[in-house]
């Protein structure tokens, strides 16, 4: 059972019988369930605090605007009860990154991951009403450090021993003069891309997409490639998109992705 409560019962309208079990749980505010119907049919319930930021109707929003464009889950249901939000998707077929059996073949899967984010990054940004770029994210950056919502664990140990406040000012140092815009995914990394016969199939874990510089996205799925399957093959995910390394930029984001919720 999560730490995180029990389900609101309205989540769960017109599914008595089915199987609930926790797919993941990130932290104490944030649990997904899987559920699974005596005939096989799976969905997704997610959990969250209402207090949590970003919420999930700001995920809700993104998926449905995604959803023509993109294979993303399916909405299903949302809502709040009693300070908890839940957001219901159908299941999409596949498996995600992590688990799908080309994760020990690393050179045919890198570049298939890469290619994925390219065609993120190929939506068109002048209709997407979601904005990520820096100048909505780094006054979000700097309130959380200000009112102490960053705490040393949050920091990943490539940060350490870096204090949150030493953390933004690295951050602030390292900023660009521009910006290289596109539709990103928010968080690119192996357990939000589904595979399926050798392609990804599917995105999910959207409630970051919006309007960021292509730099957010890389040096996210560089990091995760380098967890997932070890060091030496960010190389091969970054010339597999197309682009050459930016250390300078790939540091800014990833500091940026630790100072945010």
């Amino acid at each position: 059972m999560a730490e995180f409560g029990a389900i609101p019962a309205p989540a769960l309208a017109g599914m008595a019988g089915w199987e609930a079990v926790v797919a993941w749980e990130q932290e104490p505010g944030l649990v997904t369930w899987r559920l699974t119907a005596p005939g096989g049919e799976v969905r997704y319930l997610k959990l969250r605090r209402s207090s949590v930021e970003p919420g999930l109707e700001d995920e809700r929003a993104r998926m449905e605007w995604a959803a023509g464009s993109l294979p993303v889950p399916r909405v299903l249901d949302h809502g709040s009860q009693d300070g908890t939000d839940w957001l219901l998707t159908a299941a999409l077929p596949g498996l995600d990154a992590t688990r799908d059996p080309l994760q020990a073949d690393p050179a045919r899967l890198v570049p298939l991951l890469a290619a994925g984010l390219r065609r993120v990054h190929a939506l068109p940004r002048e209709r997407c009403p979601f904005d990520w770029t820096l100048a909505r994210a780094l006054p979000v950056a700097r309130h959380r450090v200000a009112a102490g919502l960053v705490r040393p664990a949050d920091l990943h140990e490539d940060h350490g021993p870096l204090t949150a406040g030493e953390a933004l000012a690295r951050l602030e140092a390292l900023l660009p003069a521009g910006e290289d815009l596109v539709v990103c995914h928010g968080d690119y990394c192996f357990p939000n891309v589904v595979l399926a016969d050798g392609a990804v199939c599917g995105y999910v874990d959207l409630g970051g997409l919006g309007v960021a510089d292509r730099w957010w996205d890389l040096a996210v799925a560089t990091w995760s490639v380098t967890w997932n399957v070890g060091p030496g093959w960010e190389d091969l995910f970054l010339q597999s998109y197309g682009v050459e390394r930016d250390a300078r930029r790939m540091a800014l984001y990833r500091l940026l992705h630790d100072l945010l919720p």
